[in-house]
């Protein structure tokens, strides 16, 4: 076997079999499970999608919020374990892959509109 199909091998087992479909400019929380010595919990992050990048079990999303009057990014990797759900509150109309222009933006300036279902 050559490296190549042994790291597809190793993909495909870390791979989720559904993972959370949504898009770019969509308003979703991340519930993460958090180990704090010997107890789990569930933490959630609520924020924009403004990127996705890579793909197969590399594939990773990028949600942005505003905490205290400060921007906070954070990057997930898609296929992680730790994720536990990726809920979709609100999808926004949107005409670009990456939204990083929000991150100049400040208050009501960062609202994106809404899309109809």
């Amino acid at each position: 076997m050559s490296q190549q199909t042994i790291m597809e091998l190793v993909e495909k087992s870390s791979i989720k079999e559904n993972p959370p479909q949504f898009d770019i400019g969509d308003t979703v929380d991340v519930h993460l499970k958090i180990l704090e010595g010997a107890k789990e919990r569930i933490q959630v992050f609520s924020g924009v999608v403004i990127a996705k990048s890579g793909s197969g079990s590399k594939e990773m999303f990028t949600v942005r919020r505003i905490v205290a009057g400060q921007g906070v990014e954070r990057k997930f990797p898609l296929h992680s374990p730790r994720i536990e759900k990726v809920e979709i509150k609100r999808s926004g109309v949107v005409r670009r892959a990456k939204l990083y222009f929000l991150r100049d933006r400040i208050g009501k300036a960062v609202r994106l509109k809404e899309r109809r279902r």
